[in-house]
């Protein structure tokens, strides 16, 4: 965002004490815009007003000082929002100045006094809060990567919610966890940023990256900053934290004071994740597989947009969360699906509660907004209709349940009971209808305090009074049309026609304005309601702003167990979510197990069922059995005929069964799987100078040096970039790689039919074939798997129906012909007959076995062997091999 044309500093001699004061504050935030309060305005000033001018699509002024010319431009105060966030859309930070004075005070201190004015706030895309700033269905994470002791801690918190965590991680594993996290805002080190191993990763996220001074990230003041902010003298309470993870965790609580000028929402106790206990996705495999964002951008046709049943903005926050790092340990995966179960088989208790909780307040942030200052009445009536929510909830639950519901409901009630205390506090103190803003006043309710009632009885009283005077008035002066009103200028005032100012007697009335259809008067007796009115009115905000302040002290307090509570309602809405999406689709509890198995029947892929339907077409459902015996599936076919679909259907699947849903299967058993691996499809990436071929390769070579035997892995098309043997020759080395290396479940899509006939030489491969039928030299895709391999590529039939012209496809069919009847049509099925496997990947895949093998040769004498002994040496050599 850097602008060539950059405005020069102003003169000396041009600078007012009012610009001295803008460019004071303006250099301590040169990588921000900086809204300067002035009236009812935030100006920008010099390079600040040229970039947003141009990002806001507003008018660029300019202003002559001095005979200097300062660019300007500004936004209303009170729709200032709106802009704030089209700025931060677009990747810019904005502190926000404020003027910490009125004019009329400033002139106190002397008549060319400048008003005092600070920057109470640098917005930030990581630092956000204010709902209409937010997505309500996402987290918006503030991520620090910090290093020390030759490993990476990562950190991150949502400022919104008052969630932080942390978690170590080495060199291979940061762009999977980063994708996972989808940072809005990621701050690194200035001195990490130049290492150049991690280029790579910081081409992907510069968007979003801000640099900080590597002192930030020190982690003996990151510990000092923790135990300050969570008054603790050992952190070991929260857990066992490396040096790096509590330095990122320390760097997020210091970034976020800086940024909110020193206030801090109630964060959460810091929790420590491990790598171990999720399912590992690389970023390359989430974008491959949609999880979260179609190929063509945007949520719609992704896997969140397809299950996404919950009813409120914090559970689909805490499904993408899910979804995001499925599980690996399998007793909290079956904990999971037990809770989708019990609520699967309670339909209409399911009903009722998702109605309870449909509307209700996002209590997450609420709760942040008003523990960081930022709150007002609205957010307090938020806390006491998603609390008094949450025990309609529960009382539900425990109604309907039954003996198998027992578990779940005792969950809940951990965490959603002992809030009726505060809830009717919250009733008797506030309006149905809370303002927005405590300083609108009347949002205390009648009854709750004696001298707020008292005051507030002045105010009504002296409408009463000015009824009368109005009266008197009229009756007085004769003149029936006269009104008494009041505005900000005059305060109360006496309103008479201009037609009827001659009669109009001297006293009591005191002239003060006339207009062309009207002559307002005062009088001392308005002049002395207006005082009373005027000192009740203030005396009455007063106590309703100090008794906001006791209410929002008394929710403080109880911070830790709202949060409980709000992540209870959250668990609740994706748990019946889940069983709704089940019962609605049709899917089923998948059967988790320890081993390697992998067998789903009639297996469908979640959004290209529900996009079928949409167009009145049913989807084709496949069975998929990687058991031990034919771990690896080469899987042939035409294009059209579903092989993509088939290949990520299985790996969704895999991925919803271990977030804890229920699948979309007739049947799943599914060994827990530790990494999941896919590359179905791949671009030009052209900002890092790869090509599509290249880009496949690299994600090609993650998945072969990464997958272990626990993993699962879909691979499409590997080698088609490049020219026919070398592709041939990559595809074979891979499925040798895969089988004997890394011994994981893997389906394998080609076009290379030569392929198949590698089954013989790999026993644990299986060949499968999407079919095709034939009738009347037309093609029907069946989009069914079956065992086999497919005999043609029905290319040129695809073509036909892209709309290549006929003559090209003619030629196409000739071409083809012509190959099949010579010498090439052998040569390529001759080279797979003929080319020995790979001996040396072989050799490498059992290092152990191998030097065993050869310790035993070195012990043998061939001349002391009698033939028997030679024999039987001969069988254990092989039991060695």
């Amino acid at each position: 965002m850097q602008d060539n044309d950059t405005q020069p500093p102003i003169s000396k001699a041009a600078q007012t004490p009012f610009i001295t004061q803008y460019l004071a504050l303006k250099a301590d935030y040169e990588d921000a815009l900086l809204f300067f309060r002035m009236g009812d305005f935030y100006e920008l000033f010099f390079d600040d007003a040229k970039k947003a001018a141009a990002a806001l699509d507003i008018v660029l002024t300019r202003r002559e000082q001095r005979g200097e010319t300062i660019p300007m431009c500004g936004v209303p105060w009170h729709a200032h929002e709106s802009y704030l966030a089209r700025l931060i859309r677009q990747g810019f930070k904005v502190a926000i100045c404020e003027q910490l004075e009125s004019p009329a005070e400033a002139k106190k201190r002397g008549s060319k006094a400048v008003v005092k004015r600070d920057v109470v706030r640098l917005v930030t895309a990581g630092t956000l809060t204010e709902d209409h700033l937010l997505e309500a269905g996402a987290n918006n994470y503030l991520v620090a990567l910090a290093e020390a002791s030759s490993s990476y801690g990562l950190g991150w918190l949502d400022l919104s919610t008052g969630e932080i965590l942390a978690e170590g991680l080495q060199d291979e594993e940061l762009g999977a966890a980063l994708a996972r996290l989808d940072p809005r805002e990621l701050l690194v080190s200035e001195r990490l940023l130049q290492r150049e191993a991690l280029f790579e990763l910081w081409a992907q996220w510069r968007p979003v990256i801000t640099a900080l001074p590597p002192a930030r990230f020190d982690s003996r003041n990151a510990e000092a900053r923790l135990k300050d902010h969570y008054g603790v003298a050992d952190l070991a309470a929260f857990g066992s934290f490396s040096r790096a993870e509590v330095a990122a965790l320390g760097t997020l609580i210091d970034y976020a004071a800086l940024t909110q000028k020193g206030s801090l929402p109630h964060l959460a106790r810091p929790g420590r994740t491990g790598l171990a206990s999720r399912l590992a996705i690389d970023a390359a495999s989430r974008r491959n597989l949609e999880l979260f964002e179609a190929q063509a951008g945007g949520r719609k046709g992704s896997l969140i947009a397809a299950i996404d049943c919950c009813v409120t903005g914090a559970g689909t926050r805490l499904l993408a969360q899910r979804l995001a790092a499925p599980l690996t340990d399998r007793a909290a995966i079956e904990a999971r699906l037990a809770a989708v179960s019990q609520l699967f088989e309670a339909s209409d208790l399911r009903a009722a509660l998702r109605n309870g909780l449909r509307g209700l307040p996002d209590l997450e942030r609420s709760l942040s907004r008003l523990t960081l200052g930022r709150g007002g009445p609205r957010d307090l009536a938020a806390i006491r209709t998603a609390l008094a929510g949450g025990r309609q909830l529960l009382n539900l639950l425990s109604e309907g349940a039954e003996a198998e519901m027992s578990g779940l409901a005792e969950r809940l009630r951990r965490a959603l009971d002992g809030h009726d205390g505060l809830v009717e506090r919250l009733n008797r103190a506030l309006v149905d209808a809370p303002p927005l803003l405590a300083r609108d006043g009347g949002f205390i309710r009648e009854g709750y305090s004696d001298e707020l009632d008292r005051l507030r009885g002045l105010h009504t009283e002296s409408k009463k009074l000015i009824a009368q005077l109005q009266a008197s008035y009229a009756k007085t002066t004769g003149i029936t049309g006269l009104k008494i009103k009041h505005n900000n200028v005059l305060g109360y005032f006496v309103e008479i026609g201009a037609n009827h100012a001659e009669r109009m007697p001297d006293q009591p009335f005191i002239h003060r304005q006339t207009m062309a259809s009207a002559v307002r008067y005062a009088t001392p007796e308005l002049a002395d309601l207006e005082r009373e009115v005027t000192s009740a009115d203030d005396k009455a905000l007063a106590i309703e702003e100090q008794l906001f302040a006791d209410l929002l002290s008394e929710v403080s307090g109880r911070a830790e167990p709202i949060q409980a509570a709000a992540r209870a309602l959250a668990e609740l809405d994706v748990t019946a979510g889940l069983a709704t999406l089940a019962e609605q689709e049709s899917y089923v509890r998948p059967s988790l197990r320890d081993d390697d198995s992998f067998l789903i029947t009639a297996g469908r892929h979640a959004v290209v069922e529900q996009a079928l339907r949409g167009e009145g077409r049913p989807f084709v459902a496949n069975d998929c059995d990687l058991s031990p015996d034919s771990r690896l599936w080469l899987v042939t076919g035409p294009n059209m005929a579903g092989k993509s679909t088939f290949l990520r259907q299985n790996a969704l699947i895999a991925i919803l069964a271990q977030t804890g849903s229920f699948v979309p299967a007739e049947r799943a058993e599914i060994g827990v799987v530790d990494r999941l691996y896919s590359r179905v499809g791949a671009a030009d990436d052209l900002a890092r100078g790869r090509s599509t071929f290249m880009v496949e390769m690299v994600e090609t070579a993650a998945i072969l040096n990464q997958a272990t035997p626990k993993s699962l892995v879909i691979l499409d098309e590997i080698g088609r970039g490049t020219a026919t043997f070398d592709g041939l020759s990559i595809a074979w080395a891979s499925l040798e790689q895969l089988h004997e290396v890394n011994r994981c479940r893997a389906l394998f899509a080609t076009h290379y039919h030569e392929l198949t006939r590698l089954q013989a030489r790999l026993p644990r491969m299986a060949n499968r074939s999407m079919r095709v039928s034939e009738y009347q030299g037309e093609v029907v895709f069946l989009h069914e798997v079956a065992a086999g391999s497919a005999d043609r590529s029905y290319g040129i039939h695809v073509a036909r129906l892209a709309g290549l012209p006929a003559a090209v496809v003619a030629r196409a069919e000739e071409i083809l012909h012509q190959l099949e009847a010579g010498e090439q049509a052998g040569a390529l099925a001759q080279l797979v007959d003929d080319l020995p496997l790979f001996s040396a990947a072989q050799r490498k895949t059992e290092p152990a076995e191998a030097d065993r093998l050869r310790e035993r040769l070195e012990e043998i004498d061939p001349d002391s062997l009698t033939p028997r002994a030679a024999l039987e040496l001969i069988y254990e050599l092989v039991g060695l091999r």
